[in-house]
């Protein structure tokens, strides 16, 4: 099979052979049809993550179907369409395991971090990291359903707001495209925060019902004019324009970061105390999280607006996302 390795901290992707691997007890192996390229991926590609062994093959946004089957592994079938995201597996054993939190398992794995991702002919992986697929979706959104749209979606059904709320999604990019649209299908007044009037009409198409230019209006006087924000979903890694944001959200409202900065927060404590107003992180979720997404997003008519590049074209897929011109993701589809 072709793989897209890379060999050393900062080296450059290498097309390489290797022999298809069987998978274990409790494993199951893909055979990869389309991979969605994460800003995530920078982990790898430029030796960020503590302890990351190489070659390491990166991606862990796969869509594809189970070729075979180790031992133990009842609950999938062979062909069956499966997706794979960054949650990788989960012990079982720990006590976040033994709560059901398997999110939060001190030994969970990520895809393309711990183990060789998609960027692959075939992959293997635990039975327990793998989602169903609808058959209506086609493997090119189903890439980035498993780290974007799982990150988003899950964040926002777990946020507390109800349908009616106020939520702004800071961003209208990878993450942030999807937020407009998950916040608008839950029946939320949906407020999209750009920078520039020329995000507007996209925005809008994406559905949401407001518009606020955060480079030359007032966003948090547009906010309280809504009466705040139940919650602000902040899409866009930008640590002063997330920053800014929080004398915009309601009472009890929650300011939810699912992307990191690289620069720390500077937040005021006088509005979260008068407001009784909270900054949280969130974390994607576990492979049944994907599969709702996947499922909320076949019955809600949502989307992902995606760039398909060959296998081959790795590299180039690859610099179009970290330059950020890709609308806006890019995803590999497989030859085999």
């Amino acid at each position: 099979m072709k793989v897209a390795q890379i060999g050393k901290s900062g080296g450059n992707f290498e097309l390489v052979d290797r022999e298809i691997p069987g998978p274990g007890p409790r494993q199951v192996r893909v055979k990869v049809e389309a991979c969605g390229v994460c800003h995530s991926d920078v982990f790898v590609k430029d030796g960020l993550w503590p302890g990351i062994q190489y070659p390491r093959v990166p991606g862990h946004e796969i869509a594809g179907r189970i070729d075979a089957l180790g031992s133990d592994v009842t609950q999938w079938k062979r062909e069956q369409r499966v997706g794979v995201g960054w949650h990788g597996g989960h012990c079982f054993v720990c006590d976040r395991c033994r709560r059901g939190d398997f999110a939060m398992c001190v030994n969970r794995k990520v895809t393309g971090i711990d183990f060789d991702g998609g960027y692959a002919d075939y992959m293997i992986v635990g039975a327990e990291a793998v989602a169903a697929v609808p058959d209506e979706l086609p493997p090119e959104e189903v890439g980035p359903f498993m780290c974007a749209g799982v990150t988003v979606y899950n964040a926002l059904r777990n946020s507390g707001a109800r349908g009616g709320d106020v939520v702004a999604v800071l961003g209208i990019g990878g993450l942030g495209h999807f937020g407009v649209q998950y916040a608008r299908k839950m029946g939320f007044v949906t407020v999209a925060l750009g920078r520039g009037a020329d995000s507007q009409a996209l925005a809008k198409k994406l559905g949401a019902h407001h518009y606020f230019d955060t480079n030359s209006a007032d966003t948090v006087a547009n906010l309280q004019k809504l009466g705040g924000a139940r919650i602000i979903l902040a899409t866009a890694p930008n640590a002063k324009a997330i920053s800014a944001l929080v004398e915009g959200l309601s009472p009890d409202g929650k300011l939810l970061i699912p992307a990191a900065p690289n620069e720390p927060l500077i937040i005021p404590m006088t509005p979260l105390i008068a407001g009784r107003t909270s900054v949280a992180g969130w974390y994607c979720g576990t492979a049944k999280d994907s599969q709702d997404t996947l499922e909320f997003s076949r019955l809600s008519d949502v989307h992902p607006m995606v760039e398909k590049y060959p296998f081959t074209e790795v590299a180039a897929a690859y610099e179009q996302m970290r330059s950020g011109r890709a609308r806006f993701r890019a995803v590999l589809m497989m030859e085999n």
